[in-house]
């Protein structure tokens, strides 16, 4: 297999905790490509979806949606709009 970075033979599977790269550098290089936007996934920005699709969520929802204390304000919103 080829490193996805530099294109070297990587070492078997078995013998490479680094795979599918050949070593910790270029693993690191392509997780820095992704963490400064060298790569990206095509679609809308992120924050346009939560915008465009829930609207502004109540901060004190979430944090109990999160720690198990209250519903979901996801959930909520979704019954909302179905009515």
């Amino acid at each position: 297999m080829k490193c996805p970075v530099c294109s070297a033979q990587a070492p078997a599977p078995a013998e490479n905790p680094h795979r599918p790269f050949c070593s910790l550098r270029c693993k690191q290089v392509d997780l820095g490509r992704w963490v400064t936007g060298a790569y990206a996934i095509p679609g809308p920005p992120a924050e346009e979806l939560l915008v465009d699709g829930f609207g502004e969520l109540d901060p004190d929802d979430v944090a109990n949606a999160l720690d198990g204390s209250g519903p979901s304000p996801w959930a909520r919103r979704e019954k909302d709009d179905d009515r």
